[in-house]
């Protein structure tokens, strides 16, 4: 989609479609001149009732005499009382959907007449950009008939604002739309079947993107490599599959050369069967998802490259399949990480945080300003907070504080959980330094406290996705978040300086 902005009048305004918010009982500006010019069109059609004003509901006037605009799309909305974030989000799922029904090739929105609360206008407007463009995303690369998808006539969307705030529209434009290119990069990878998204594709896909883009590059690890390194808790996931592990780095300089970089590290299980612990077949299908983590790192770095921000990031992906086989790992088999810690292998379903913590410990090398790590490490964390947060636990406050705000800002929801000492009790191991798991209580804050252990030397900071990197039923499909939340964070980085 296109997005420019332009200041002016609705009244002056000739497009194939103008949306207006409106309101039973007051009018905006632009509402009220475009009834001028149509004689009263629209007090005599709200007077009549054809509206409920239920928020977000929308009423559509294929034309309106006088007015130079072809169609008018009336948007509900209580102008004496500013939207929630939620409202308004859906408010424009709800417009879009409705242009997306007619024949329009354009349209222009008045942003003046939208009210979110305590938001700005450039919130408002990076907001309705990565919206659009989220709904307006297809996968459609497996079928066989393309054709039979809905021809969207809509190419363009007009943002019209007062001359003061085009600066800022324009600069949440482009920040928008990189947000929602990134996110939509962690959509694709995400949806792809696990017989084409392996980790072999994943590192073909990083060198790619290292190819197109001189500031980043690209280094892949392969499994006798990591053997080389003691990445024997990585490579113990890999075991039983034909696919070979990958290690992928990709490493993005576009900051102070004396600058430590910050890491994101991508959890990259392009199948989880459970391995051995093998998982119960319902859904086993949305196992293909469980490499978000690492899609998400994909995202980020896309999003941060076509923005130009002037940061250091490195990107690591720790790619594997987790297969039952032959030499697969077992209940009750014990590892040494890199970091020459033990892990016994209770559940070999826990295999997320075996891939993590071998990559944490690689992190060190980098002595990084902090290290985040993402992955849809527990259902225990869906259990907790549904579908809504992502599940944040870290060693260091002013990172939590620094994520949480990101989240925040970014729409993109976390939640701080806690990670005390008295949860490390839970994985001791009568045979091994620790257990790779803590039993069902706490599973999302036990499985952070293992991997707390493997990233003492720096600020670090968990994100479960489990609950919200991807949808099921009808909607099934990856969310490609938190790639939003992870690039706000670094966006603030660069504008706190």
């Amino acid at each position: 989609m296109e997005f420019v902005v332009k200041s002016g009048t609705a009244d002056k305004q000739k497009t194939a479609c103008l949306v207006v918010a409106v309101d039973k009982t007051v009018q905006s500006p632009s509402t009220q001149s475009i009834d001028k010019l149509a004689d009263h069109l629209i007090t005599m059609t709200l007077k009549r009732g054809d509206m409920s004003f239920k928020t977000g509901e929308t009423l559509l006037l294929p034309h309106v005499p006088g007015a130079l605009c072809e169609r008018l799309l009336m948007v509900a909305t209580d102008k004496n009382k500013p939207l929630s974030e939620r409202a308004y989000k859906k408010l424009i799922s709800s417009t879009l959907a409705t242009l997306k029904a007619t024949n329009a090739k354009e349209a222009v929105v008045i942003l003046d007449d939208c009210n979110v609360e305590n938001r700005d206008i450039y919130w408002v407007t990076r907001q309705l950009v990565e919206v659009i463009e989220y709904n307006l995303y297809q996968f459609d690369e497996f079928k066989s008939k393309k054709t039979e998808q809905p021809v969207v006539a809509l190419k363009k969307i007009t943002l019209l604002t007062d001359k003061q705030s085009v600066t800022a529209v324009r600069s949440a434009i482009y920040q928008g739309k990189a947000i929602a290119n990134g996110r939509n990069v962690a959509r694709t990878l995400g949806n792809l079947p696990s017989n084409i998204c392996h980790p072999t594709y994943l590192a073909d896909q990083a060198k790619a993107l290292s190819k197109q883009h001189q500031k980043l590059t690209t280094k892949v690890l392969n499994e006798k490599q990591m053997a080389a390194l003691g990445m024997h808790s990585l490579l113990s996931v890999s075991a039983g599959s034909d696919q070979e592990a990958k290690l992928i780095i990709m490493e993005f300089k576009n900051g102070k050369k004396s600058a430590k970089p910050t890491i994101i590290i991508g959890k990259g299980i392009t199948f989880d069967s459970g391995g051995i612990s093998l998982k119960p077949s319902l859904a086993m299908d949305e196992m293909k998802f469980d490499m978000c983590g690492s899609a998400s790192v994909f995202g980020v770095m896309n999003t941060i490259i076509e923005l130009d921000l002037p940061v250091n990031v490195v990107g690591i992906v720790a790619a594997a399949e987790n297969m039952p086989g032959g030499k697969a790992s077992r209940p009750g088999d014990i590892v040494k990480s890199m970091s020459g810690q033990t892990i016994e292998i209770l559940n070999t379903d826990a295999e997320g945080r075996l891939v993590l913590c071998d990559a944490l410990t690689y992190a060190e090398r980098y002595k990084p300003e902090a290290v985040i790590d993402i992955a849809t490490l527990t259902g225990a964390c869906i259990i907790a907070l549904g579908h809504h947060n992502s599940g944040l636990l870290s060693n260091n406050d002013n990172l939590s504080q620094a994520l949480l705000d990101a989240a925040k800002e970014s729409a993109d929801k976390a939640w701080l959980l806690p990670m005390g000492e008295e949860y490390q009790e839970q994985l001791d191991s009568n045979f091994a330094d620790m257990a790779n798991i803590g039993g069902r209580a706490a599973g999302t804050i036990t499985a952070a406290c293992f991997l707390s252990r493997f990233a003492k030397n720096y600020p670090w900071a968990h994100l479960d996705v489990a609950g919200t990197a991807s949808f099921s039923g009808k909607a099934k499909g990856a969310s490609g978040r938190p790639v939003p939340m992870l690039v706000q964070y670094l966006l603030n980085k660069v504008n706190n300086g």
